[in-house]
């Protein structure tokens, strides 16, 4: 007889719901990231900042065209991530529930741009997000990721696209292509 070895199971999202109903999560900031329950790191100035300068950019940006969450979760398959800013299309006064998609999503890094640039990156490219962005506060650069595609061969998806822009550049949201973005608008 051989004896498997403990196979962890990811957890879903009606079951990490049910534990934060329960209280398990009380007074700890934690996101569901693929099955699996990821404490958050504390949010100093600096992110605060960029993430507030991004909403209300890009809540003009996307003026009747979209809405702007600031860390509401997403209901994605194992996964509920609060991002810093999203960009959902319609009125929130629409929605039933926490949305599915977003037209784009960003992430604002200080501690956290390594986890940022691989792990939300696979994430948001697994769900279909088109378009995601990190805003990395320390090295005051926009990592623009786009063109989610499946590799079957690997069991990944990724974004075929990747640039980085730097405070002098700007960018063009792939939803509002008539739109342009100046990283420094971003920055702390």
């Amino acid at each position: 007889m051989t004896i498997q070895p403990p196979v962890p199971r990811p957890l879903t999202r009606e079951q990490y719901y049910e534990l934060g109903r329960q209280g398990y999560f009380d007074g700890r900031r934690v996101e569901l990231i693929f099955g699996e329950v990821i404490e958050m790191s504390p949010i100093n100035w600096p992110h605060v900042v960029g993430c507030r300068k991004t909403a209300e950019l890009l809540e003009t940006v996307f003026a009747g065209v979209a809405w702007i969450g600031r860390n509401d979760p997403l209901d994605l398959t194992h996964s509920d991530p609060q991002p810093d800013v999203s960009v959902i299309a319609g009125r929130f006064e629409n929605y039933a529930d926490h949305p599915t998609t977003a037209l784009l999503v960003v992430e604002v890094a200080d501690a956290t741009l390594s986890y940022d640039l691989t792990t939300k990156a696979e994430l948001y490219a697994t769900a279909g997000i088109l378009e995601y962005w990190v805003l990395d506060v320390t090295g005051r650069e926009l990592h623009v990721f786009r063109d989610p595609l499946a590799n079957a061969s690997l069991g990944i998806t990724a974004y075929q696209s990747r640039q980085t822009f730097g405070p002098a550049d700007s960018v063009s949201p792939l939803a509002v292509p008539t739109a342009s973005v100046r990283v420094a608008d971003l920055l702390p």
